[in-house]
């Protein structure tokens, strides 16, 4: 088959989509597929997959808009066999439902994360004026992608009635050999690792942790809130964690390469308060480095418990203190344990091969017929 990728960027490391993307199109690439991947902006170039990059205009940067990539996904559109189109809310994702619907291409779009009640309560009116186009690219897809049950869900409540593919992002397993010794008796690391955003609930994180710390709890754990973001909203966290009085919270700012590794390897315990995650890559990348989670429900983690290896907790204050709590009273010999459970898991069920083979094989169906895959969902 032939396959185009469309995403608007890819070359934030930090960002989820500049790195399932790629891989999604490198795991389809290995399957035999020719990919190419459009986009604005890449850190660099993706091995077995075409890189096509174009200009954005130089105004009203935050729409994305380019006119040379609108023209090109019109002709590829009539010579491939799908283009997959990736996230909401920008012009490239609006041009795929524009120019791809009528032609030779079969539309496949990714929501990813969008149309949560959460998403899609920020910046509402914004949101309003721009609904009508992007519904567009919603409601002439041939295929919808969900990267979990829950965004099948969120899919389903906007109206939507094409088929879905529910396949999760992958993840790929660093060597267990590189993992540092954390130190014998001494601090013990709670870490988050993502974005510095509103969405995270890193507000919640600290108001917990000040619980824990005026009920004179675990004194031996430090918190490390590492990672990026508008440097405003960057302030009024570390503002924030100032004003509750809390102490052992560090910030080192944003985590790559081996540095990011490495701190995964040297917690013990992660944790991830979200609002809202269609996925929720950090999970996955903890898990595969041995750390169990704390993960709240605005991520779709349940199989943490059935797995043995976090919590699910319920979105809030209280239960993200009950949670943390029962976690850090764990001695680390079995927070160890819990860690293997989680990566076993991921070898299993997540792992980039399995992916791609799925998502192929729904590709497959959408242009053949058949059999339907068990991970392709109608509207019942």
């Amino acid at each position: 088959m032939k396959l185009v990728h469309v995403v608007p960027h890819i070359d934030q490391e930090a960002a989820g989509p500049s790195y399932s993307v790629p891989r999604l199109c490198q795991s389809l690439s290995a399957c035999g597929n020719e990919v190419e991947l459009t986009c604005l902006a890449a850190r660099g170039e993706i091995p077995g997959v075409t890189l096509d990059l174009h200009s954005q205009w130089p105004i009203l940067g935050r729409f994305a808009v380019s006119t040379s990539l609108t023209r090109a996904l019109g002709r590829k559109a009539r010579v491939v066999d799908v283009v997959h189109n990736h996230s909401l809310w920008s012009m490239v994702n609006v041009a795929a439902g524009w120019v791809v619907p009528g032609r030779r291409a079969k539309l496949v779009t990714s929501p990813r994360g969008t149309l949560s009640a959460w998403a899609l309560g920020r910046n509402k009116i914004l949101k309003s004026w721009l609904w009508p186009l992007q519904r567009r690219v919603l409601a002439r897809a041939d295929m919808l992608h969900a990267t979990s049950d829950v965004e099948l869900q969120e899919i389903r409540a906007q109206g939507f009635t094409a088929p879905v593919v529910v396949v999760p992002n992958g993840i790929d397993l660093p060597d267990m050999s590189l993992a540092s010794v954390r130190e014998k008796g001494g601090v013990r690391t709670l870490l988050y690792l993502g974005r510095i955003h509103p969405i995270k609930g890193l507000d919640r994180l600290l108001s917990a942790w000040a619980q824990l710390q005026g009920q004179g709890r675990h004194p031996q754990w430090r918190l490390v809130i590492a990672g990026k973001g508008e440097a405003a909203h960057v302030q009024d966290v570390q503002a924030l964690a100032a004003r509750l009085g809390v102490q052992r919270v560090e910030f080192p700012g944003p985590l790559y390469g081996e540095a990011k590794a490495q701190a995964y390897f040297a917690a013990e315990i992660f944790v991830l308060p979200t609002h809202s995650e269609n996925f929720g890559m950090v999970v996955a990348e903890a898990l595969a480095h041995g750390c169990p989670a704390v993960v709240s429900r605005g991520a779709p983690w349940p199989g943490l418990v059935t797995e043995g290896c976090g919590w699910w907790v319920e979105n809030s204050v209280e239960t993200l203190v009950t949670g943390l709590d029962a976690a850090m009273q764990l001695p680390p010999d079995q927070l160890t344990a819990m860690g293997l459970c989680g990566r076993a898991w991921m070898e299993r069920e997540f792992g980039w091969t399995a992916i791609g083979q799925k998502m192929d094989a729904a590709y497959h169906w959408l242009l053949t017929g058949g059999e339907l895959p068990a991970w392709v969902r109608m509207e019942r």
